[in-house]
């Protein structure tokens, strides 16, 4: 499917338009489908949402959003062409919570769901003692991350031409696949990824300044009103500026 060519492109900014992919995750979303919008001070993070293949990691972060266990949460974790990290209400990347009698669930890995870049998938603590909470990362490695060596490990490991091919132009983390749930992806906003991916971090890949989750907003997806707000953003200023003035707020701030 050409996606570049819909409201909603799934990587924007630098990310390639042009992709074309029958990968369950690189589909634009239809209506009905459940989102969330992740904001952040950075700007607005959208997300689709795949409860079929995930449903325990989907209603966990979903339950949390809505009782707003995430409002006023950081990403904690930032590693540079990696991921960014986020969902522990500590800000320490050494807790978190969930809705199942506040214990990890069991890991949900599918083949229809891969660590593209753009993933939104569940995440481990800092010091790995716990595991499928409320932490999750949102992969942002580059467009070229999966290079020709790392096409040849897929093709012996027996992938499909598609998902290889899907890998080859957004790029990702395929080392990850069936280690971490994988249960959202990016289609608008990426930018806004890629803005946070580039704040400077310390030793421990920790934001020196923070980048704060404002809220996290779950619905349906709604082809109008994601195309009003899709040209509202577009008509704003440009995620790098927006980004810069929120971290100079929020430094002022402190």
């Amino acid at each position: 499917m050409l996606v570049g060519c819909s409201e909603t492109n799934l990587f924007e900014s630098a990310r390639p338009t042009d992709i074309e992919s029958s990968e369950l995750q690189l589909q634009a979303p239809q209506a009905g489908d459940p989102i969330a919008v992740i904001s952040t001070s950075m700007g607005d993070i959208h997300v689709v949402l795949f409860p079929e293949q995930a449903p325990m990691a989907v209603e966990n972060f979903t339950t949390l959003a809505s009782q707003g266990y995430f409002d006023g949460t950081i990403f904690h974790r930032v590693e540079r062409d990696f991921a960014i990290q986020g969902g522990d209400a500590t800000g320490t990347g050494k807790s978190g919570a969930s809705i199942w009698n506040n214990s990890a669930y069991p890991n949900e890995t599918s083949a229809l769901l891969r660590h593209y870049s753009g993933a939104l998938s569940t995440a481990n603590s800092a010091d790995g003692s716990i595991s499928n909470f409320s932490q999750f990362y949102i992969v942002s490695t580059p467009s070229n991350s999966v290079g020709s060596s790392a096409e040849d490990t897929l093709k012996q490991a027996g992938l499909s031409e598609s998902v290889i091919s899907t890998y080859r132009q957004v790029g990702g983390a395929p080392y990850l696949d069936g280690l971490d749930t994988v249960f959202g992806q990016v289609y608008r906003g990426m930018e806004v990824v890629d803005a946070i991916n580039a704040v400077k971090t310390d030793d421990n890949e920790r934001p020196l300044e923070e980048v704060q989750i404002q809220k996290v907003t779950v619905s349906t997806y709604d082809p109008a009103a994601d195309a009003a707000s899709s040209a509202a953003a577009s008509s704003a200023a440009p995620a790098s500026d927006a980004a810069s003035s929120a971290v100079s707020s929020s430094s002022a701030a402190a």
